[in-house]
């Protein structure tokens, strides 16, 4: 009769090589660390130009939309836009309607800087599209997106 709390290593094999979890977050942190480098001479992270890149629209965000947008919760997207907001390229602003709701709006600083950091995610992105030699990488969007 088997232990209970023995754990046969086929299991921890079967895991490694079958957990779509344990793949998805290995390929999105090696992807991550790609755009941070791409991104680092401008002083931005990935998340922080995805962040700004949500706030890159016509009128003003709320952060319960931009919250929804990149799937963090509000706390998390609250602390993300700290450092922004100091560094001039956001501004967070009471709703005129709504005083409960705050607005996010993009600087001209923060604008600028995203016109410098898209060349270098498209080079970065065009780098990881041609990565994928055996799928297609609009197919690994669509089923990302299903995913999420």
């Amino acid at each position: 009769m088997s232990n209970p709390d023995d754990l046969p290593f086929e299991i921890t094999a079967e895991v490694r090589d079958t957990c779509l979890c344990l793949h998805l977050r290995r390929a999105a942190r090696a992807v991550a660390r790609r755009f941070d480098a791409a991104l680092r001479p401008l002083d931005l992270t990935n998340g922080q130009f995805s962040l700004l890149m949500s706030l890159n629209r016509p009128d003003a965000a709320s952060i319960g939309s931009v919250s929804a947008l990149l799937a963090m919760d509000r706390t998390t997207l609250t602390a993300n836009l700290k450092p922004l907001e100091r560094r001039g390229l956001i501004s967070v602003a009471v709703d005129d309607a709504d005083k409960r709701t705050r607005r996010l709006v993009l600087t001209p600083a923060g604008r600028a800087l995203l016109v410098a950091a898209c060349p270098l995610w498209r080079q970065t992105h065009a780098a990881i599209d041609r990565l994928l030699t055996g799928s297609s990488p609009g197919r690994l969007r669509v089923d990302l997106r299903a995913l999420s």
